[in-house]
Order: structure tokens, then C-alpha cells, then sequence
């Protein structure tokens, strides 16, 4: 009887249920280069080049972490691999230098990727500091902060979209701000709520297949009735051409600055880190003990999808979150549905029609399956904190109160850091490591080193999928 990671299901399940993990990471998948795209003052069909090859490449990445390269990458799990927010920062910081531009970018990007993976030994021999006050601290902090994306996909923007210049103003001086009619406008957030709905109630009332993608079937839902309200073009589609392959240097030869590739490496080790807790946080989901070893593999893959994604002309990859939730609200433990959607996201890069339709998902929709997934990932850090014994050793109830505090830093004072050395700008604005770093420290003052045995048989996840 095969694991049930190993679960091989049937074609139809395997690309309905990678769809549903394409559309729970697409939106964040082409954040990033829409963003970097937009400062280097790309024309936009070159913006659409980066989105292309980001979606080929975050295909090519799943594929090689969750079915694997030979014996030494990929830690085969169902990991989606996608492009990290942490390295947007220091690339707008590279597109705002003349002496750089998009070739430094990807220069930048391929160094870093080559010297991560000489560092993936170091990394990957932390499993003792990771026993199960750490580890579900840090997946508490994981899901809290991905809540804030969800919120933001709800509210159809980020804050600091709430208010904008008032149109009509003619006076003198700037013009008042007013709130923004379409932030948190009542119908999106009506459609979000019914997505909710509509996931709740095929969780609670869908048998087998059903309830397995009860959260594609509330996006499918919502995106059907924001259309039908007229909130829903896809014009783009038809606009779009039939097939454009993924080339790279397609932006010429990469060029190699020394500062720009130790930047861009101090971001590929905050998202080591990360992806260490991600795969922690994974293995606690699927019931599979994670071992030093595999983690090596999963940090290989990080690295080398990074080296790729500058040849391919993107950005650093590291294993996507939102899919972590999606796991856990569906039960469906299988890498073979990591497998069938990279496949899709490659299909997706060489075929812009395809892209544009799933882009037309509002993100008002995508919010109401947001709250789902995201609560999921801090569901489980608190079902593994409740494991921990806080009656024989209060000290582990300063652990967790402390890590969580210095995880919500960035959240709720997103300038905390502005008078910190920039170089660790990537460093201090990143929640996750922040509540790593304090656990890690906090336990080892408190507790000591963690055994051998603790450290690599934390408590596994009571997760009860779809019956």
C-alpha cells in the first residue's frame, strides 16, 4: 500500500486537483514580475515575456522539487514552487541602478542560485533546532501572515489603496484623499464571502471527489457570478496570442556584479530557512517524516530553480505556502498532484491564452478561498503548540508568546526596520525568519538542544480530509 504521498490517482483527479493548486498560487505567481516589470519600465509585451516564462519556469521548478532530478533534488513532496517575494525588494533597488538594469537582475539571480547551492549543506543540518515548540510557532506565524494576503485579495488591494487623490479636486495645493470606490467595495467583498460559502458548504456536505476541491469549486463559482455581475473580462484571452515559447536571455546576456549576487544570495538564505520551516510545517501535514536528507534535496531544488529562473528570465523560486493551506484543507496528500500542475503551469507559459483566462480570476475571489487555506496553515502551528508541555516548563509559554510577537513586527510596522542597515532589509522584513530566529534562540536558551529523536518525529498532523 503506498503512502499517501505517493498516491497515484486517476488522470481526470490529477489535473482537476493540480488546477485547483495553479489557481490558489497564480495570483502571487505573477506578482512579482508585474512588479519588477513595471520598475525597470518594460514595454508591455515584454512584461508579458517575464509573466510567461515565470509561469514556464514555476512548472519546471514544481516538477523537479515534487517528482524529483536523480537522487540528490527535490525533496518529493507536494510542493508548488513559485517566485519569492523576499527578492523583491533588493531587484527594485537593482532596476532603480542604471549600471544594472534587467541583465543585472538576472546576472544577480543566477550567482545567488550557484552559491545556495554550495551553501545547502549548512543550511540543512538545523533539524535539531526545529522540535515541536519551534516548528509550531513558526507555522503559526506562517499561516497569520499569509492571512494578511488573503485579507488583501479580499479587499481587491493592498492599504495603502483604501484612499486616493480626489478627482474632482481644482483647488490649489494637493488634493484631499478620499476613499477609494473600489477598495473593499461591498459587492467584491459580498463575492468573497460567497466563495467562502460555497467552500463551506461543499467541505461539509461534498462527498469524496467533491469535497476534495471544494476550494476550486468556489473560486469556479465566484469567478461565474462576478462575471455575471459584469466584474469578469476576458477579453485578454482572445487578444492573446496561440503559442510563444519560453527562450532563454531572451532580455540579452546577464551581467555580474559582485554586490548585487551577495544581495540576492542574503535573500536565497532567508528563503532556505523558510522553506526549512516549509518543509517541517509539510511534513506535519502529510504524516512523513522529514529528514535531514530530504531537506538537503528540497534546498538543492530551491537553488538550482533559482539558477534557472535567471537563465529563463525570472526571478528566485522557493516553495509556495498557499499550498501548503490548500493541503490541508483538502487531505489530498498525493505529489502526483504537484506533478500534474507544474506540468500545467508549463502548458500555461507556452500558451498565453491559457494564462490569460486564469488571470481574469478576480481577487476578490480568490480572497474568499484565501481565508480558508491561509487559517489552515495556522490551524495546524496550533494544533503542534498544543502538544507542548506548558505545565512542567512555563518557560515554553515565553517561547511561543515572544516568537509570535517578533513575527508580527512586519505585519503591523511595516517601517519597524527604517533605521536599520538596509543590507539587512531582506532580513528584518521577513516575519517568518524574524519568529524562527527567536524560537530557535529562545529555545535554546529555555530547553537546550533538542534530541536526535525529537527533533525528527515531531508530532504528526491529525488531518482528516474528505471521507
Amino acid at each position: 500500500m503506498p503512502s499517501a504521498v505517493e498516491q497515484r490517482l486517476p488522470a481526470i483527479k490529477l489535473f482537476t486537483l493540480g488546477l485547483q493548486h495553479v489557481l490558489v498560487m497564480y495570483a502571487g505567481a505573477i506578482a512579482v514580475p508585474l512588479i519588477v516589470g513595471r520598475a525597470l519600465k518594460l514595454q508591455p509585451e515584454q512584461v508579458a515575456a517575464l509573466i510567461s516564462a515565470d509561469l514556464f519556469c514555476c512548472g519546471l521548478v514544481t516538477l523537479i522539487q515534487s517528482f524529483g532530478l536523480g537522487r540528490f533534488i527535490g525533496i518529493r513532496m507536494p510542493v508548488m514552487m513559485g517566485v519569492t517575494f523576499a527578492s523583491v525588494s533588493p531587484m527594485l533597488a537593482m532596476a532603480a541602478n542604471p549600471s544594472l538594469g534587467v541583465t543585472g537582475i538576472f546576472g544577480a539571480v543566477i550567482g545567488a542560485g550557484l552559491l545556495s547551492l554550495l551553501l545547502v549543506p549548512v543550511i540543512s543540518r538545523v533539524l535539531k533546532l526545529f522540535p515541536p515548540i519551534v516548528t509550531g510557532s513558526v507555522i503559526a506565524v506562517i499561516g497569520i501572515t499569509l492571512m494578511r494576503v488573503g485579507v488583501n485579495w479580499a479587499m481587491g488591494g493592498t492599504p495603502n489603496m483604501a484612499k486616493v487623490a480626489n478627482p474632482a479636486w481644482s483647488g490649489a495645493g494637493p488634493a484631499p484623499m478620499v476613499p477609494n470606490p473600489s477598495y473593499a467595495a461591498l459587492d467584491n467583498l459580498g463575492i468573497a464571502l460567497f466563495v467562502l460559502v460555497v467552500i463551506l458548504l461543499v467541505t461539509k456536505y461534498g462527498k469524496g471527489f467533491l469535497c476534495n476541491i471544494a476550494v476550486l469549486t468556489g473560486i469556479v463559482a465566484g469567478t461565474a457570478l462576478a462575471w455575471m455581475l459584469g466584474k469578469v473580462s476576458f477579453a485578454k484571452v482572445a487578444a492573446a496570442k496561440g503559442f510563444a515559447l519560453v527562450t532563454p536571455f531572451q532580455f540579452g546576456m546577464p551581467t555580474f556584479d559582485v554586490f548585487a549576487i551577495l544581495t540576492m544570495t542574503l535573500v536565497m538564505l532567508v528563503v532556505m530557512i523558510e522553506s526549512t520551516g516549509m518543509f517541517l510545517a509539510l511534513g506535519e501535514l502529510v504524516g512523513k517524516r522529514v529528514s535531514q536528507q530530504d531537506i538537503s534535496r528540497g534546498l538543492r531544488a530551491d537553488a538550482l530553480g533559482t539558477m534557472i529562473g535567471g537563465i529563463f528570465n525570472t526571478f528566485p523560486y522557493t516553495s509556495f505556502s498557499q499550498n501548503v493551506g490548500l493541503i490541508g484543507v483538502t487531505g489530498v496528500k498525493s505529489r502526483w498532484v504537484c506533478v500534474a500542475a507544474g506540468v500545467i503551469l508549463m502548458v500555461m507559459g507556452v500558451l498565453p491564452k491559457i494564462a490569460q483566462a486564469a488571470e481574469a480570476v478576480p481577487q476578490f475571489v480568490l480572497g474568499g478561498a484565501g481565508l480558508v487555506m491561509f487559517g489552515m496553515v495556522a490551524a495546524t502551528g496550533i494544533r503542534i503548540l498544543s502538544g507542548v508541555d506548558y505545565r512542567n516548563n512555563r518557560h515554553n509559554q515565553f517561547i511561543v508568546a515572544l516568537s509570535i510577537g517578533f513575527g508580527m513586527l512586519p505585519m503591523v510596522a511595516d517601517d519597524w526596520a527604517q533605521h536599520m542597515p538596509k543590507a539587512m532589509s531582506s532580513l528584518l522584513h521577513s516575519g517568518i525568519l524574524l519568529a524562527a530566529l527567536s524560537a530557535v534562540l529562545l529555545n535554546l536558551y529555555f530547553n537546550g538542544l533538542a534530541s536526535d529523536e525529537e527533533a525528527q518525529h515531531a508530532a504528526k498532523a491529525n488531518t482528516h480530509g474528505c471521507e
